[in-house]
């Protein structure tokens, strides 16, 4: 009965957006009141420590999730604002105007660098609102952003999820990061070619589909493994993008039309500079207050720093936000400044942000209530509930299922490291008492969280926010599923057949 009770609102949330089509904030809201009322009955959670629960989730909604989705959104409306998204369209379309190449661009390349920059969503928001200024659909924007961002998620933020995971666990990060991208290596393959052919299905594009998503993988795979092995969490995610950043460019430079290659550009290096000036200017900030420059980012995360504890039960939830290295703040820094050097006034962009705001209320209710119903779900038991039912059931399956519980974590959680620090140190026990290597079974937990991010409904919110599709969440949260179900299958069978 506790077993059932504990699944309830993950089953309710599912049912009520994909299957019911109940727009993302109303179904949060009833998924929470629901939890809320499973917490007090089904496992006696004193109402106090129940407030305390629910306050805490809805800090860490607004910070760092919401005010991240509110400044990505609002500096692609900048761009909107100051007409500089014409340019950045003409420069996709000048690279190639091969659909798949831009979709492959933007998803997999530019959204996995911002993913392994900042992490929280920007990977998601940019990339799908760009698409349909290119003229794609908005739900099939949103569906191959999520896909896209999967893989990257791993080692997103600059490495945190394995970062934490380390820490979680005591392993080497260097091992935990290598067996996390062995245990990826398929997919670096399979995801790309999602992408293209969900861009072009067409049989006679399956040839041209298979060779950019073998050249794209293969550098991916590569460079991701070597960085992982030698370098560790920080930068296989950077890399790996960079580098396929690259490649796309290159082949869509090569495989364009004659008439197309010879056609000159007619955007000048000026124009083109001050058009990305914005994300130029966020990418710079995120790289000088990573920790590949631990000096300056420890001094600023030291300063302008606030602190929150909650009690709940015999322990202390700690809210921290270091405000001058918060992924929000740099994305408005960048925003700003990038905005004031499109000619764009301060008074101008201010408006802009206030209509971002008022454009993202329903979000705000989606994402408070469902990372308040995660943060129920985790102090109150239930996750734990779950996450012990599955590894006694399996027994020596277990390594089949273990991604599994690591996609649980992010699906309910929308974090990659929320699910390290719910399931990291449980995947490391189980693999104590089944003599699997814990630096393997571990990894797998990763592995499992970057294709619960494909479905989180943290993830679907911010990406019908920005494709401006709210009310929509379960149609692309159905269109999603099937291929998160195939992922967490695929690294299963990679975890327990390597196990």
């Amino acid at each position: 009965m506790t077993l059932i009770l504990a699944i309830v609102p993950v089953l309710l949330l599912i049912v009520l957006m994909a299957f019911f089509k109940m727009p993302g904030d109303r179904s949060s809201v009833i998924s929470l009141i629901v939890t809320m009322l499973i917490a007090l009955f089904g496992f006696h959670f004193a109402i106090d420590d129940l407030a305390c629960s629910f306050l805490y989730g809805a800090l860490k909604a607004v910070s760092p999730i919401l005010i991240i989705i509110v400044m990505a959104i609002f500096s692609y409306n900048v761009l909107l604002k100051t007409r500089k998204m014409e340019i950045i369209k003409q420069q996709f379309t000048s690279i190639s105007t091969d659909k798949s190449i831009q979709v492959l661009l933007l998803t997999w390349g530019f959204g996995g660098l911002l993913e392994a920059m900042a992490g929280f969503g920007t990977a998601v928001a940019i990339p799908a609102a760009i698409l349909i200024s290119l003229g794609f659909k908005p739900v099939f924007s949103a569906v191959v952003s999520l896909i896209a961002n999967s893989v990257a998620t791993a080692f997103g933020a600059i490495g945190t999820p394995v970062l934490v995971l380390a820490k979680e666990t005591s392993l080497d990060v260097q091992n935990l990061s290598t067996n996390v991208v062995l245990q990826l290596s398929v997919l670096m393959f399979l995801i790309p070619l999602v992408l293209l052919f969900l861009t072009d299905p067409k049989l006679k594009s399956l040839p041209k589909n298979l060779f950019l998503a073998l050249l794209v993988g293969g550098v991916s795979l590569t460079s991701q493994y070597m960085a992982a092995r030698y370098m560790g969490a920080e930068s296989p995610a950077i890399i790996g993008s960079i580098l396929s950043i690259i490649v796309i460019v290159i082949y869509g430079k090569l495989t364009a039309p004659k008439e197309e290659r010879a056609r000159k550009n007619p955007l000048r290096t000026k124009d083109i500079l001050n058009a990305w000036s914005i994300y130029l200017l966020i990418l710079l900030l995120i790289i000088l207050t990573s920790p590949l420059f631990p000096g300056l980012r420890h001094t600023l995360e030291n300063n302008w720093v606030t602190r929150i504890s909650l009690p709940v039960g015999d322990s202390t939830l700690n809210y921290t936000i270091s405000w001058l290295t918060h992924a929000g703040v740099l994305l408005f820094i960048g925003t700003f400044i990038g905005g004031l050097i499109q000619g764009a006034g301060v008074k101008e962009m201010f408006t802009v942000l206030w209509h971002t705001v008022k454009q993202l209320k329903k979000t705000f209710i989606t994402v408070i209530c469902l990372v308040g119903l995660s943060t129920i779900m985790d102090t109150a038991g239930m996750i734990a509930v779950i996450a012990t039912a599955l590894a006694t059931a399996t027994g020596s399956l277990y390594p089949l299922f273990a991604p599994v519980i690591g996609c649980l974590g992010t699906f309910i959680t929308g974090s990659d490291t929320s699910s390290n620090i719910l399931f990291g140190k449980l995947q490391a026990s189980v693999a104590g008492h089944i003599n699997v290597s814990p630096d393997w079974l571990s990894a797998a937990n990763t592995v499992g969280a970057t294709g619960g991010k494909i479905i989180s409904p943290q993830s679907i919110a911010i990406a019908t926010s920005a494709s401006n599709q709210q009310g929509k969440e379960g149609e692309i949260l159905k269109a999603a599923i099937p291929y998160a179900l195939a992922y967490v299958v695929i690294t299963g069978v990679i975890v327990f057949i390597f196990s």
